[in-house]
C-alpha cells in the first residue's frame, strides 16, 4: 500500500493520456536527468530549488511530483505545493521505478523548441479532418498539454513555420508527416516512443480513416464519418479541435479498456431462459 500523499506507478499509468490526468512535474537533478533524458508522458521539467517561486501556478491542481527515486526531493516539493493549495502526490519509486517497469517514456529530443511560455508550437493546413486532429490530440494528451496549434492556408504552412518557430506537420516534405503507407499519427507514435498496445491499435484506426483504407480496422469508417461531420459542424478549426478531443478520448479508452466488450440487444432467443431470468 502506498504511503500517504503518494501514488503508485500502476495507478499513475492508468491516468496517463486521460483528459483529467494530473500535471506531472519532473524535478530530477540535472545529473540524474542527464543520465536518462526521457520523460514521463506530458510531464514538465522543473527545478526543485525554485518551488517557492512557481508553486502558485499549481494551486487547486492535481500534481504528481517525480524525482529519481521518489524520496526527499519529491516529498519536499510536494509539501511545498500542498502549502500553495495544490493536491500534490509523490510518484512512489520515482523515475527509476517507472522506467524499470517499462511504462511509456517520451523522447524529448524529438520535441520542438518551446516558446517563451514553455509551450511547443505546431502548424498545419487549415480545415483538418483526421490526421490533423488526431496528432494534436496525441500531443496534448501524451507530449505537451499546453501545445499550441496553428491552422493556416496550405500554401503558407512552411513560411508560418519559419517565421513563428513552429513545427510543421502533415504536409509533404517535413519530418512530421506520412511515411510510406503510414500516416502522421503513426510517425508521432513511433518517434516519441509511444508504442503502447492501445496507441498502436488507435494508430491503425487513424491510418485506415486517413488513407482511405477501411479494411485496416472496422472502426476506421466510423472515425472518418465522425471527423467529416465535425468538420461540417465547425467553421473554426480550433473549435473543431476542441470538440474532437472527446471523440479521440473515447476511441483511446475503447482501445485501452473495451476491445473485448460487445453490445447485443435484443439478446438471442432463449438467452434469458438459459441465464435463469
Amino acid at each position: 500500500m502506498p504511503a500517504p500523499d503518494t501514488i503508485t506507478t500502476t495507478q499513475l499509468a492508468r491516468l496517463i493520456g486521460l483528459p483529467d490526468a494530473p500535471m506531472l512535474l519532473d524535478i530530477r537533478t540535472e545529473e540524474d536527468y542527464a543520465a536518462d533524458l526521457r520523460l514521463l508522458p506530458a510531464s514538465l521539467r522543473r527545478d526543485h530549488r525554485d518551488v517557492p517561486t512557481w508553486m502558485a501556478n499549481q494551486a487547486d491542481r492535481h500534481v504528481v511530483v517525480i524525482c529519481q527515486r521518489g524520496l526527499k526531493l519529491s516529498h519536499g516539493v510536494a509539501a511545498w505545493l500542498r502549502h500553495g493549495g495544490a493536491r500534490a502526490e509523490v510518484l512512489e519509486g520515482g523515475f527509476e521505478a517507472w522506467a524499470a517497469e517499462g511504462h511509456l517514456l517520451v523522447r524529448p529530443d524529438r520535441l520542438p523548441t518551446r516558446d517563451a511560455q514553455g509551450r511547443t508550437v505546431w502548424v498545419t493546413r487549415s480545415r483538418p479532418k483526421v490526421d490533423r486532429i488526431a496528432c494534436p490530440w496525441l500531443i496534448r494528451r501524451f507530449v505537451d498539454p499546453s501545445a499550441v496549434f496553428l491552422f493556416v492556408a496550405p500554401s503558407e504552412v512552411g513560411a508560418v513555420a519559419e517565421r513563428f518557430s513552429a513545427a510543421p506537420f502533415d504536409i509533404e516534405g517535413v519530418f512530421w508527416s506520412h511515411r510510406g503507407e503510414t500516416c502522421t499519427f503513426d510517425t508521432m507514435v513511433q518517434e516519441f516512443g509511444l508504442t503502447s498496445e492501445p496507441l498502436l491499435r488507435l494508430a491503425e484506426i487513424v491510418r485506415g480513416a486517413d488513407t482511405a483504407r477501411p479494411d485496416l480496422a472496422p472502426q476506421a469508417e466510423g472515425l472518418l464519418a465522425a471527423s467529416l461531420g465535425l468538420s461540417r459542424m465547425h467553421r473554426d478549426d480550433l473549435a473543431q479541435l476542441d470538440a474532437a478531443m472527446g471523440l479521440y478520448d473515447a476511441f483511446y479508452r475503447w482501445s485501452r479498456d473495451a476491445v473485448a466488450e460487445n453490445h447485443n440487444w435484443p439478446a438471442a432467443p432463449g438467452a434469458a431462459r438459459r441465464s435463469g431470468q
